[in-house]
């Protein structure tokens, strides 16, 4: 971890585009929350194939244009190298300069030759970077418990260093539940060369369903003890809430006293859960939440 000690601490968190107007308010809403503790930045996700484009776009330049630094996600696959360049335009010329680089998933009925013009997020830092220089703070994505497609554990890595090569000036997490994952996810890291910011990226727990349901399809672990615990809950959500804001408060405070570069947090829009654990931390700004 010595490589990820020399950082400033920094927070930021990340939402999903909403689908209607009414989800747009309630965003909004949720933002001004978000905006009280003054994170590094929101990021804005970007669906398979740039299905949400149009709505992440507005998200993006919205969250800009209230005084949040905003950083969009840009996922590659099913894109063309124009298609990306006006984006970074547009980007550019709305004042925004922090980007999370993506390969991103194919879109359901999307056969794999109709991927666009990049196959790897690699590519895709290396075009933005030749394209546009320095003007893009990058961020990548690592998988501390390895990426469900990978051959093995040596060639995520070797996949994660590729992007950092290419041009990457940090990466974000997959959300985790086990510290050491991470710790060790670092430590592979660094015996490779690897030095640049990585990010923890920190899911907090509010419906064992849904989560569940997340974290298999992600290739997450549940933790065997957190997951019974969470089913004899059942369909008691402030249980599951409570139990859910210990477990990750802990967590988090382990990963900061061992050296992680800050947290990001995965708000899945909605301000009390990741604030609560914000508070629960004593980050900058916790008393005004």
């Amino acid at each position: 971890m010595e490589s990820q000690k020399k950082y400033q601490p920094t927070y930021s968190f990340e939402v999903f585009p909403p689908k209607t107007e009414q989800g747009a308010e309630k965003l909004r809403i949720v933002c001004d929350q978000l905006m009280k503790v003054n994170p590094l930045y929101i990021s804005v996700t970007y669906g398979a194939g740039g299905t949400t484009r149009d709505r992440t776009i507005g998200t993006v330049l919205e969250i800009q244009k209230a005084g949040i630094n905003a950083a969009p996600h840009l996922s590659c696959i099913g894109s063309t190298k124009k298609e990306i360049l006006e984006l970074l335009e547009l980007y550019k010329k709305n004042g925004i300069d922090r980007i999370v680089a993506l390969r991103g998933d194919l879109p359901s009925g999307m056969g794999a030759g109709e991927s666009g013009d990049f196959r790897y997020a690699n590519e895709l830092v290396e075009f933005i970077r030749s394209e546009t220089g320095d003007h893009f703070y990058l961020e990548v994505a690592a998988y501390p418990e390895f990426h469900p497609q990978a051959a093995n554990s040596q060639a995520d890595l070797k996949n994660f260093k590729r992007k950092v090569e290419a041009g990457a000036n940090g990466a974000i997490t997959q959300y985790f539940f086990n510290a050491d994952a991470y710790l060790r996810f670092v430590d592979d890291c660094e015996k490779l060369g690897v030095d640049t910011p990585i990010m923890p990226g920190i899911m907090p727990i509010t419906n064992f369903t849904q989560l569940a349901r997340f974290s298999d399809g992600c290739g997450t672990e549940i933790p065997r003890w957190l997951r019974k615990r969470l089913e004899d809950y059942g369909d008691d959500l402030d249980s599951i809430r409570s139990l859910g804001l210990d477990v990750i408060s802990a967590m988090c405070q382990r990963l900061l006293d061992e050296g992680a570069p800050g947290l990001h947090f995965y708000s899945m829009n909605q301000a009390e859960p990741v604030l609560g654990i914000w508070k629960n931390l004593g980050l900058p700004g916790a008393e005004l939440i």
